[in-house]
């Protein structure tokens, strides 16, 4: 079968992501292959993510309990400071930065699985310290081994289900980690402010221990094993993820074979990166998407949910607010696997971007009235206001630029182009949340207006710079990126 035919068969496939469908030869059609083995791999991958949505919403019960005048309820003897607050928020981020240059290199040399399966040791350690607490550098220790947990996981898991997943579902299985993290969220969200702040690090001690005992059982990515000449090895992990006989996966495995011998022998550093039009362009693309997606604010409304409603006074209980965000994130979160191999990342960013910078003015100016008069007249608006946000963020900005980073680059630099997208990602991070406090002090609204502003910037990035990739094989992308004409 020629190369034009394959692309055209995939290209031209009209499958739903959830079908058994999808294949790489006329034989396939056949012995179609089993996609529901790709989203089994990829949910069970995906778990360490619902680990990354603990650490990212912990701070959100947390914070009421570490500040409360009554401190029956916190592992700490006096109550934190703004400043102690600030830090335990942004910490976490450090770590995050710092964490994908061990964790890119070490996902080439042991595997993208055992170095997912690692990160649970980071999230238990962390576990351990918050319970152990009883002074604040020893809770800001455990915030910052979450991080390297954080960092961990979604340096490598974008890598992991880029590479078992086929074309047609890619889009899909990639949306994936941002359910799982807003699933995390909500996990904490609604268990924190009714259990005890020991009770809430037994709830989130548990979950990474889960996560190894399922994935464990997970095949390795094929892409790795075939870079390690390991033929038999990705065979049977080809076999596995798409349930179909070895002759019939005998064809996907000459292109993966193809594909890793062409990166291995021209194996990438940071220079190639730069000094390739493709990687460059990539790497801008990749890159511009996390930087947005931290200035659009949406960690200080992850970390500082309850005290954003307190701080509105709404009426409305600030827990049973936050809940309600949390489940508004979980069930938008849904919506992206169905729909990103369907309307295309690029039209779901743009409309995200646009509603974003949307419930961003809404509730800057709520908090704009609220400093000059009398707000009790618009005391509805925060909840639909961030209700908004978070819904077109948790479908496009949030899932999207990792399933895009997952796409983007050829094999020979992915490791270095995750580290560097991931580390840009949280040192914003870092910055936003870090001086977030310092704004607030001035007026709620100057924060939520400025993180409008990079909303908008936002948009006519992807308007302007960002390709579509809907629907099109690694192969082609790449093709596309350095500016080859297709065949």
């Amino acid at each position: 079968m020629s190369s034009q035919e394959h692309n055209s068969q995939v290209k031209y496939s009209e499958v739903s992501p959830f079908q058994i469908s999808d294949g790489y030869s006329r034989s396939t059609r056949m012995e179609p292959v089993k996609t529901i083995r790709i989203f089994i791999a990829a949910v069970a991958a995906n778990l360490s993510a619902f680990a990354v949505g603990n650490c990212l919403g912990w701070t959100s019960p947390v914070g009421p309990k570490l500040k409360a005048q009554d401190t029956t309820d916190s592992p700490l003897d006096t109550p934190i400071t703004s400043e102690n607050d600030a830090w335990i928020s942004s910490i976490l981020a450090l770590g995050a930065l710092a964490a994908p240059f061990i964790a890119g290199p070490l996902a080439d040399r042991i595997g993208r699985k055992w170095v997912l399966l690692s990160s649970s040791i980071f999230f238990i350690v962390a576990s351990v310290c918050m319970m152990v607490a009883s002074q604040v550098w020893v809770l800001l220790l455990g915030r910052l081994i979450q991080g390297f947990g954080v960092g961990f996981v979604m340096t490598v898991q974008p890598m992991y289900v880029g590479e078992i997943a086929t074309d047609a579902v890619r889009g899909a299985t990639g949306s994936l980690m941002q359910l799982f993290i807003v699933a995390g969220i909500l996990y904490v969200y609604a268990i924190g402010p009714y259990v005890s702040y020991m009770a809430l690090q037994w709830c989130c001690l548990v979950i990474p221990i889960i996560f190894d005992v399922v994935f464990f059982f997970m095949p390795e990515s094929p892409y790795y094993y075939a870079g390690k000449g390991h033929k038999s090895d990705a065979l049977n992990s080809l076999q596995f993820l798409r349930g179909q006989s070895l002759d019939i996966v005998q064809d996907e495995m000459a292109t993966i074979q193809g594909e890793v011998e062409e990166s291995m022998a021209n194996k990438g550093t940071f220079i190639d990166i730069v000094k390739n039009p493709g990687n460059r362009k990539a790497l801008i693309i990749s890159a511009g998407l996390v930087a947005f997606q931290q200035l659009s604010g949406i960690n200080v409304v992850l970390f500082n949910s309850q005290s954003i409603f307190e701080g509105a006074n709404t009426g409305l209980d600030p827990a049973i607010a936050t809940i309600i965000v949390g489940c508004v994130q979980v069930g938008s979160s849904g919506l992206t696997p169905i729909i990103a191999d369907r309307m295309g990342r690029k039209v779901i960013l743009l409309i995200s971007a646009f509603f974003m910078s949307v419930g961003l003015v809404a509730l800057g100016s709520f908090f704009y009235v609220q400093a000059v008069g009398d707000a009790s007249s618009l005391s509805w608006l925060p909840v639909p206001a961030l209700v908004l946000y978070n819904i077109v963020y948790c479908i496009g900005f949030g899932p999207l630029p990792w399933a895009v980073l997952g796409e983007m680059f050829p094999a020979n630099v992915k490791s270095i182009a995750s580290s560097i997208v991931a580390s840009t990602c949280w040192t914003l991070g870092f910055v936003v949340t870090r001086w977030y406090p310092a704004l607030d002090a001035l007026g709620s609204y100057y924060a939520f207006w400025l993180f409008a502003i990079f909303c908008v910037i936002a948009f006519f990035f992807v308007l302007f710079i960002v390709m579509e990739t809907k629907g099109l094989s690694l192969q082609e992308i790449q093709d596309r990126l350095n500016g080859k004409k297709p065949n």
